[in-house]
């Protein structure tokens, strides 16, 4: 039983980072499809496939090569299920001096956080990827 599957997802994608292997699979659900499309979307994934297996979905991660890129992204969760972290718009700053991005998940759907300002829409700040 997992009890935090986006931490659960930063982890496994970590993981294989640091292991050097370009294809993970994780268990399917709608938050995790949203945030591998903003992480595709920034470039930290190469892509992901939903995968039906019978009466089980799967999603199939492939990931950017390290030995060509020769960098591994950081990813952080910061709000977890002990303790929810809520910002208003306003509240939305750069990550990393702009060189990473904030995952949010608002009304208007899972954005990043450049969106959210944009948007002037606050929500739960779910991880950071830098």
């Amino acid at each position: 039983m997992i009890l935090d599957p986006i931490g659960d997802l930063l982890t496994r994608i970590r993981n294989a980072y640091m292991a050097r292997i370009e294809l993970v699979e994780v268990p399917y659900s709608r938050i995790k499809s949203d945030i591998l499309k903003i992480l595709k979307k920034n470039k930290y994934v190469a892509g992901y496939e939903v995968v039906e297996d019978g009466h089980k979905k799967n999603i199939s991660i492939s990931l950017n090569s390290v030995k060509v890129t020769k960098y591994v992204p950081t990813f952080k969760r910061i709000s977890r299920p002990g303790q929810r972290i809520y910002l208003g718009s306003w509240d939305i700053r750069k990550s990393k001096n702009g060189k990473g991005i904030f995952i949010v998940s608002t009304p208007k759907g899972v954005i990043t956080g450049y969106e959210a300002r944009s948007l002037n829409v606050g929500g739960e700040l779910l991880c950071e990827v830098f």
